[in-house]
């Protein structure tokens, strides 16, 4: 059981999360960021199954086959697009949800790879994994269009609320905050 280890894991995603957020004008968004991986269900798990160079979920599910933690997290925390999965299918996500998650996967990457991330790793993720979770396709395209331009550009040119919500509104057409 690493306690100390995942402890510092988690806070210091928070962390670059909530940076990322408010350079995109989401200031609550990067505050209550992921909060309820500090619960007992969710934090118990991840030091249970801490590996500090990838997710405890990801170490969790290839070891029992599933995630409590993850089941948990998911059906908490909006910013996941598996949140916006109803009976009919997925979901569009609203504008600060979808920014969040954009600054979640960049600070996911920075966390479990330092050193080695670069700024074509998120972008990578997500063709990696596309596949395991139904998506709104106005969501996949800006997902692909702000990662594309992270790959290309850098995260000065996406980490700010103008580009944000112009890219969000050319592809989604309206921007619909939550």
């Amino acid at each position: 059981m690493h306690v100390i280890k995942h402890f510092i894991t988690i806070t210091s995603h928070r962390v670059k999360v909530m940076n990322m957020c408010f350079k995109c004008g989401l200031i609550w968004r990067g505050i209550t960021h992921d909060l309820s991986k500090y619960s007992p269900k969710e934090f118990i798990e991840g030091a249970k199954y801490y590996v500090g160079k990838y997710s405890p979920i990801s170490e969790c599910k290839r070891k029992t086959g599933k995630s409590e933690a993850w089941l948990h997290h998911k059906g908490r925390n909006p910013h996941h697009p598996e949140y916006w999965v109803d009976k009919e299918g997925p979901v569009m996500m609203p504008y600060s949800y979808v920014v969040e998650s954009i600054c979640d996967r960049i600070a996911a990457g920075k966390t479990y790879k330092k050193d080695k991330f670069d700024q074509t790793a998120p972008l990578q993720y997500w063709y990696d994994h596309i596949d395991f979770s139904p998506v709104h396709e106005k969501t996949a395209k800006f997902y692909e269009q702000v990662l594309t331009d992270l790959a290309r550009h850098g995260e000065k040119y996406i980490l700010n609320k103008k580009y944000m919500k112009k890219t969000y509104q050319e592809i989604c057409g309206t921007l619909k905050r939550k």
